[in-house]
């Protein structure tokens, strides 16, 4: 079994979904206009749905092929990582960010 996907709250759809694209997600259902929006990058999927007010903090780690690729592409979006990539003392190269809804997102591969 795996985690399919990740709902998450937003209290702005279309700053979220540049927020993802700008990670490699893309839009497969809903969109800037919609109250609920599923971003999907491979077999992961992010799930927003739209709120009235911030929801409570959450963090998603998601295992991809290159951290240092994604978090200079972050880079290159004028995202703000919390740090660049590093190796973990638990065995894996991760570098963490947050979405604009506050919730802390992890892209890690094993070492």
């Amino acid at each position: 079994m795996r985690i399919d996907a990740v709902t998450l709250a937003t209290v702005d759809m279309s700053t979220s979904i540049n927020f993802y694209e700008a990670l490699g997600f893309e839009v497969s259902f809903g969109g800037h206009g919609s109250s609920f929006t599923t971003m999907s990058a491979g077999v992961c999927h992010v799930n927003l749905t739209l709120t009235g007010e911030p929801g409570p903090w959450g963090r998603v780690i998601f295992h991809v092929d290159d951290v240092d690729a994604l978090h200079a592409r972050a880079i290159a979006a004028g995202l703000s990582p919390r740090h660049p990539p590093r190796d973990a003392d638990w065995g894996e190269r991760m570098f963490a960010i947050g979405d604009p809804s506050g919730h802390e997102l992890s892209f890690a591969r094993s070492l």
